[in-house]
């Protein structure tokens, strides 16, 4: 994070992917990134845009219902006593694709984009911050559904489950943006925006919350990014004891999946919570994915929720 300050402060330009216990850094100046690294962010890209040249497979292997439902009982459990009141829970999942990461990565559609070095890529919709001026803007992303649902739109914002995980969430980073900055404001609350994936269009629910920042944020950048990580929408609240409770009950590690990715331009900062998350290891493919419980959850939807987030938004 010391890195990421001294660039900040020599208004040097930067991409930065922070994993999301912190644990895994990587900074490196845009003029010196290396050539298998490739990025979307911010309205800017380093790399062509290439239309999709083959037709593409995928076969997922989710975890089974019934161990699914086991970690989410115990994800209950520690929400009736009180150790937490939403959980992003999340799993892996082995796939198979006649796709490259590479190909994947450059056919897929998405706002964030993020391919590192043959290990894994990101296609996320959801933002982390923006610093524009001396504003920060977050943009907490709770409610999926999909569109083509009679309805839909309605439907997402009537339903009282989502409606309760997405004010803990904006209320969560309500704080966050409280202890970095003043003035904290709810500007947009639950509005509705449609993404592409794969063969089905989805409605995402999102809210907009911003904060004045001092104006020498950027000499003390890498120590505001450390206040508020891990993202609040990809661990629950309160944020402590829920990211306990998820390294107890995941039975894998997480590393850049759920972390940020970003790139500070020289005054302003983009980043992005990287979700839609293809990791390979040892020539295997697995697909992270995973949804917020809170004590309405029913086992059977949120199973379903997990398995639809595997897709290739082709």
């Amino acid at each position: 994070m010391e890195k990421i300050t001294k660039l900040a402060q020599e208004r040097e330009p930067f991409l930065f992917i922070l994993s999301y216990d912190g644990a895994e850094r990587f900074v490196q100046p845009l003029n010196k990134l290396d050539s298998d690294i490739f990025f979307k962010i911010g309205g800017q890209r380093n790399y062509p845009q290439q239309p999709r040249e083959k037709a593409y497979k995928m076969k997922k292997f989710p975890i089974d219902f019934e161990a699914y439902q086991r970690a989410l009982e115990r994800v209950l459990e520690e929400i009736r006593s009180g150790n937490s009141y939403l959980l992003n829970l999340t799993f892996q999942t082995p796939i198979e694709t006649n796709l490259s990461l590479k190909e994947i990565f450059t056919y897929a559609k998405a706002k964030y984009k993020l391919y590192f070095k043959d290990q894994f890529i990101c296609f996320s919709p959801e933002k982390f911050i923006e610093i524009e001026g001396d504003r920060i803007s977050t943009y907490p992303m709770k409610g999926t559904i999909e569109a083509s649902l009679p309805n839909a739109k309605a439907k997402i914002l009537a339903d009282e489950k989502e409606m309760a995980e997405h004010v803990m969430i904006v209320d969560l980073m309500r704080n966050d943006l409280g202890m970095v900055g003043r003035e904290v404001k709810v500007e947009k609350f639950r509005y509705v925006e449609k993404i592409k994936a794969g063969e089905k269009e989805l409605l995402q629910v999102s809210s907009k919350i911003t904060a004045e920042l001092p104006k020498d944020w950027r000499e003390n950048l890498g120590e505001l990014l450390t206040k508020i990580l891990p993202a609040g929408s990809i661990t629950g609240t309160p944020k402590r004891s829920t990211v306990h409770i998820i390294d107890k009950i995941e039975n894998y590690q997480r590393g850049f999946y759920t972390g940020v990715f970003g790139i500070f331009d020289g005054e302003n900062l983009y980043s992005a919570v990287m979700i839609r998350f293809i990791e390979k290891r040892d020539g295997e493919l697995y697909y992270k994915s995973g949804g917020g419980i809170t004590i309405d959850s029913d086992a059977q939807s949120e199973y379903e929720e997990l398995v639809d987030k595997i897709y290739l938004p082709l």
